[in-house]
């Protein structure tokens, strides 16, 4: 009886003190975003609740831009970023998660016009006729943050907020593509009727593991450790994959 009691205390210590995570987001088909009930939904959002459930912790979700959640990362403001690609340059102000999904991002195009654009390899923009939108603060790979050092390549780019303000350049002829990822655009186009406006292009931009990341000033390392170990667990059981397929249909 003694022992049982002593247990539940301890459950009962480690939910007062659990931390709550002050995590942001971003409108980003389907990973993050608000379905007609304003409920917050998407992969990552369902897997990172799952692993929440799994580790104790609490949190509290923050909408704001991508380019402004990094910098809350770097000085401590925010604790996660759901959905971060791995990089040298984060990795100063940041930890990173396992891995829980793959990601693929390619140029997309005007339905049918593809076979018009002539581009091989991503550097062949250069000395291009063409305008390629992104988005900003996104990572897009070596490659792209190599090229962007050269003030060639950047005049063949324009940076926007989101994939409504690349698909509205498009479709008004001001860009002639997009870098995005596959799943996003089906997302997107399913959930805007527009699932013959796009052709995706040959060109592959990169292809990388997914992770969450962490704040390097407002995050124990034993927080990753524990968060680490579910992600591992659900790799194993088969739950992540089930999640990740269910999203893909």
């Amino acid at each position: 009886m003694k022992k049982l009691f002593i247990i539940l205390l301890l459950i009962i210590n480690f939910n007062v003190d659990a931390k709550t995570l002050q995590v942001g987001w971003e409108l980003w088909f389907p990973y993050q975003y608000r379905n007609n009930q304003q409920e917050l939904v998407g992969v990552d959002f369902e897997i990172f609740n799952k692993i929440l459930a799994k580790t104790g912790y609490k949190v509290d979700y923050t909408e704001l831009p991508w380019k402004r959640h990094l910098h809350y990362i770097k000085i401590g403001e925010l604790d996660v970023a759901m959905g971060s690609s791995y990089s040298e340059e984060r990795l100063r102000y940041a930890m990173f998660s396992k891995p829980y999904r793959q990601e693929t991002v390619n140029l997309f195009v005007k339905k049918g016009k593809a076979g018009d654009i002539e581009l091989n390899t991503l550097s062949d923009l250069t000395n291009s006729k063409y305008m390629i939108g992104i988005e900003s603060g996104y990572y897009y790979g070596e490659e792209y943050k190599n090229l962007m050092k050269s003030t060639q390549f950047q005049e063949h780019i324009i940076e926007v907020v989101d994939i409504e303000e690349n698909v509205t350049l498009l479709m008004q002829g001001h860009i002639d593509g997009f870098l995005v990822d596959p799943a996003t655009i089906k997302a997107f186009s399913d959930k805007y009727n527009m699932n013959n406006e796009f052709d995706q292009h040959k060109l592959v931009i990169y292809q990388s593991s997914i992770h969450f990341m962490f704040s390097n000033e407002s995050i124990d390392p034993e927080i990753v450790k524990n968060i680490d170990k579910a992600i591992s667990n659900m790799k194993t059981s088969g739950e992540l994959d089930a999640i990740i397929d269910k999203w893909a249909k």
